[in-house]
């Protein structure tokens, strides 16, 4: 298993003019580093913004498939919301859900591994940001349910039991607890994350992948890495030969622990900041673009 801490080089600022074979530093020789596992984030990266799979994509991803590679997704997404993707992984059924916090079958609808967050961690965070920052809503996501806070906001289908959060965390606890989702209605996003991680930051894990002011926080060590290393590991892949995409700061530690990674032309500054390599936006197919790439070299 690599560093999942260490970065793959020296950040590079974002390419003037992404096209098909956009990057900063280093040229792409994929027929050289033979990646065998492609990880991509799904909002904002693989998804197009009206939350679909483009026919690009589907194909990219069906040729990666067919030429060897595994496709793992990995998201901040609970499973409910894997819908859309679950019939695009062709060779196996599994996804790294929750950004990091559970390794779950898609196809048999099985949750496979789970690395909860400690409810008394929850807890004290969810007191200590609501003392900081008054008016900061909570909500509750387990492996197989999701609560809120009355005001925090609906959620569509809105079936969620509403309560306060010392309530819902003391509910469901023979289900893992994935995520503690913090909202605040004014905040700057980043000012929001910033003040969380200096309030809380060394007890649990703290990120944000939303264009508002909604925190993610899952238990001490668990991101997107630590459980992408893992699933690696189990299939002797190293950090070498993975290549990962992604657009928002929970994706910044997969990033930086993959061998080669990509941030799609609209991600967030600190993505753009910590890459080397630049794809075009999720609009335009940018992780297609790239697995083509891929492909092609593996056929050469």
């Amino acid at each position: 298993m690599g560093d999942v801490t260490s970065a793959i080089g020296a950040p590079g600022g974002p390419s003037s003019s992404p096209d098909e074979h956009p990057q900063t530093h280093d040229h792409d020789d994929f027929a050289v580093t033979s990646p065998r596992l492609i990880a991509t984030d799904l909002d904002g990266t693989l998804l197009r913004n009206d939350r679909t799979v483009s026919p690009r994509t589907i194909a990219a991803l069906a040729a990666a498939e067919a030429a060897g590679i595994e496709v793992f997704f990995v998201t901040g997404r609970p499973a409910r919301w894997m819908g859309v993707v679950a019939e695009h992984l062709a060779g196996h059924g599994m996804a790294i859900l929750a950004n990091g916090a559970a390794v779950y079958d898609l196809r048999a609808h099985r949750l496979i591994e789970a690395f909860p967050l400690p409810e008394d961690d929850a807890l004290a965070v969810a007191h200590a940001l609501r003392a900081a920052l008054p008016g900061t809503r909570f909500a509750v996501e387990r492996a197989g349910s999701f609560r809120r806070e009355p005001d925090y906001g609906a959620i569509e289908p809105d079936v969620a039991r509403h309560a306060a959060i010392d309530v819902l965390l003391s509910e469901d606890r023979a289900q893992p607890l994935l995520k503690l989702l913090a909202k605040h209605p004014s905040i700057d996003p980043d000012d929001f994350l910033a003040t969380a991680l200096s309030i809380a930051g060394g007890r649990v894990e703290i990120t944000r992948s939303s264009d508002y002011a909604l925190l993610e926080v899952s238990g001490a060590g668990v991101s997107k890495a630590t459980t992408l290393a893992r699933c690696c590991a189990e299939r002797g892949v190293t950090a070498a030969e993975v290549v990962a995409f992604g657009d928002m700061p929970n994706d910044l530690a997969m990033l930086g622990w993959a061998g080669t990674s990509y941030a799609v032309a609209n991600a967030h500054p600190d993505v753009l900041a910590a890459t080397t390599r630049r794809t075009v936006a999720n609009e335009d197919d940018g992780v297609a673009r790239v697995i083509e790439r891929i492909v092609a070299a593996r056929h050469n």
